[in-house]
Protein backbone atom coordinates (compact mmCIF):
# COMPACT_ATOMS: atom_id res chain seq x y z
CA UNK A 1 0.00 0.00 0.00
CA UNK A 2 1.44 3.53 -0.59
CA UNK A 3 2.09 5.98 2.06
CA UNK A 4 0.39 9.30 2.59
CA UNK A 5 -2.35 8.74 0.18
CA UNK A 6 -5.21 7.79 2.82
CA UNK A 7 -6.46 10.91 4.76
CA UNK A 8 -6.67 11.11 8.60
CA UNK A 9 -9.35 9.14 10.43
CA UNK A 10 -9.57 10.21 13.90
CA UNK A 11 -12.64 9.75 16.54
CA UNK A 12 -15.62 12.09 15.65
CA UNK A 13 -19.41 12.37 17.52
CA UNK A 14 -22.20 12.70 15.23
CA UNK A 15 -25.18 14.53 16.51
CA UNK A 16 -28.74 14.54 14.99
CA UNK A 17 -30.00 18.14 14.68
CA UNK A 18 -32.93 17.04 15.12
CA UNK A 19 -33.36 13.92 17.72
CA UNK A 20 -30.44 14.35 19.86
CA UNK A 21 -28.73 11.09 19.26
CA UNK A 22 -25.25 10.99 19.24
CA UNK A 23 -22.71 8.61 18.10
CA UNK A 24 -19.10 7.81 18.37
CA UNK A 25 -17.21 6.90 14.62
CA UNK A 26 -14.02 7.63 12.66
CA UNK A 27 -14.15 10.42 10.59
CA UNK A 28 -12.48 12.96 8.55
CA UNK A 29 -14.56 15.65 8.98
CA UNK A 30 -13.49 18.16 11.65
CA UNK A 31 -15.21 20.79 13.58
CA UNK A 32 -14.27 24.52 16.21
CA UNK A 33 -17.12 22.21 18.54
CA UNK A 34 -16.38 19.90 20.78
CA UNK A 35 -17.80 17.46 23.52
CA UNK A 36 -16.59 15.67 26.48
CA UNK A 37 -17.40 11.64 25.64
CA UNK A 38 -18.50 8.98 28.40
CA UNK A 39 -15.44 7.90 28.24
CA UNK A 40 -13.93 11.19 29.54
CA UNK A 41 -12.19 12.02 26.04
CA UNK A 42 -13.07 15.54 24.05
CA UNK A 43 -13.98 14.99 20.76
CA UNK A 44 -14.67 17.23 18.08
CA UNK A 45 -18.47 17.57 17.32
CA UNK A 46 -20.28 17.47 13.84
CA UNK A 47 -24.11 18.28 13.90
CA UNK A 48 -25.96 16.46 11.39
CA UNK A 49 -29.45 16.62 9.60
CA UNK A 50 -30.61 13.55 8.94
CA UNK A 51 -29.22 10.18 10.70
CA UNK A 52 -30.90 6.45 11.00
CA UNK A 53 -32.27 7.63 13.93
CA UNK A 54 -34.44 9.99 11.79
CA UNK A 55 -34.39 9.18 8.50
CA UNK A 56 -37.81 8.09 7.66
CA UNK A 57 -36.28 4.90 5.41
CA UNK A 58 -35.05 3.62 8.68
CA UNK A 59 -37.76 4.78 11.22
CA UNK A 60 -41.08 4.18 9.08
CA UNK A 61 -42.36 7.63 9.26
CA UNK A 62 -42.63 10.15 6.67
CA UNK A 63 -42.08 13.83 6.26
CA UNK A 64 -44.25 16.37 5.66
CA UNK A 65 -43.22 18.52 2.84
CA UNK A 66 -44.54 21.51 1.75
CA UNK A 67 -46.26 20.47 -1.55
CA UNK A 68 -48.90 23.23 -1.80
CA UNK A 69 -45.88 25.46 -2.23
CA UNK A 70 -44.21 23.59 -4.81
CA UNK A 71 -47.72 23.48 -6.42
CA UNK A 72 -47.95 27.43 -6.79
CA UNK A 73 -44.26 27.56 -8.20
CA UNK A 74 -45.32 25.30 -10.99
CA UNK A 75 -48.89 27.12 -11.49
CA UNK A 76 -46.77 30.22 -11.66
CA UNK A 77 -44.50 29.00 -14.09
CA UNK A 78 -46.21 27.20 -16.40
CA UNK A 79 -49.59 28.56 -15.70
CA UNK A 80 -52.91 27.19 -14.45
CA UNK A 81 -54.51 25.70 -17.07
CA UNK A 82 -58.67 25.73 -16.78
CA UNK A 83 -60.84 22.61 -16.94
CA UNK A 84 -61.99 23.20 -20.39
CA UNK A 85 -58.58 23.39 -22.08
CA UNK A 86 -58.14 20.17 -19.79
CA UNK A 87 -61.31 17.96 -21.43
CA UNK A 88 -60.50 19.18 -25.42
Amino acid sequence: MKANIHPDYHPVVFEDASTGKQFLTRSTATSDRTIEWADGNTYPLMLVDVTSDSHPFWTGTARNLDTQGRVEKFERKYGKRSRASKEG
